[in-house]
């Protein structure tokens, strides 16, 4: 992961190809090729019931761009614990601000043995950054705080990037919790950008696929209201333009005007 790390590689947890992951899905819809036939299933399911899934999945990636050039390139963040992250694609955090600042450190977290296998080929760093992947679940704040602390300085800046993942922890006391223990670890000047699905857009067919999806066995997901995402920015100042749909979250400018909103809300937040 980083060059600086001599420590021996872990040994790879093994892969369950016959219960649906939502990375492996979201890397479906996305139009990657690392899932396999059972997420394909419930991904094609989903989709038939909330067709608009695909429009939020790809708003939802291009956010993660943008966010990363502001905080890179606007601000000068040059660190980025990203939690959640996903299955490798195209414009992974470290690409998008090693390409603005190549010394920029970046950490990793997810709990998929897939997508460890291929942030470990894949999440190479320019010789003047970093990179680092944690094996880790959200619930546990303290383990990913003190093993990002290997790679990341957490006396200085950085950019706390939380994106599609806090829908995975259902009880709303325990998912506050989670990110004010974060935000807190965090020193002034740290950003946080943060972004879930909601059902305020399409309403039913959001909360239909959320049942296609728990009954075919994958972890509890639930939706949250722009206020609820809202309350995870407590204590933070939140940049413009707000809580807002993903896809209008400095959209940029296109010539048939302002995006469709997509039931996925976002926000980017300073600590003071």
């Amino acid at each position: 992961m980083t060059d600086h790390d001599s420590s021996p590689p872990q040994s790879s947890p093994k892969i369950d190809a016959n219960t649906p992951h939502s990375a492996r899905i979201w890397n479906y819809w996305v139009g990657g090729k690392d899932h396999y036939p059972v997420d394909r299933e419930v991904g094609a399911k989903i989709v038939e019931v909330f067709p608009n899934i695909i429009e939020v999945a790809r708003h939802s990636r291009a956010f993660l761009a943008r966010v990363v050039r502001h905080l890179a390139g606007d601000v000068g963040i040059r660190q980025f614990l990203d939690i959640g992250t996903g299955l490798p694609t195209h414009d992974n955090t470290h690409e998008v601000a090693q390409r603005i600042a190549p010394e920029s450190r970046i950490v990793y977290v997810d709990n998929d043995p897939l997508v460890l296998v291929h942030a470990r080929a894949l999440l190479t760093s320019t010789p003047e950054g970093a990179t680092d992947y944690i094996d880790a679940d959200v619930r546990d704040p303290g383990i990913i705080l003190a093993e990002a602390a290997k790679t990341l300085d957490f006396s200085r800046p950085i950019g706390l990037m939380m994106l599609g993942i806090m829908g995975n922890v259902v009880d709303n006391d325990q998912a506050n919790a989670i990110v004010r223990t974060l935000i807190d670890a965090l020193p002034s000047g740290s950003y946080m950008a943060l972004n879930d699905g909601t059902s305020v857009v399409h309403g039913s067919a959001r909360d239909e696929a959320i049942q296609v999806w728990d009954e075919r066995g994958g972890a509890p997901y639930t939706s949250r209201t722009p206020a609820q995402i809202a309350g995870f920015f407590d204590g933070l100042e939140l940049v413009d333009p707000g809580i807002v749909s993903v896809s209008r979250w400095r959209a940029e400018s296109i010539p048939w005007g302002i995006p469709e909103e997509v039931d996925a809300f976002c926000g980017v937040g300073r600590k003071p």
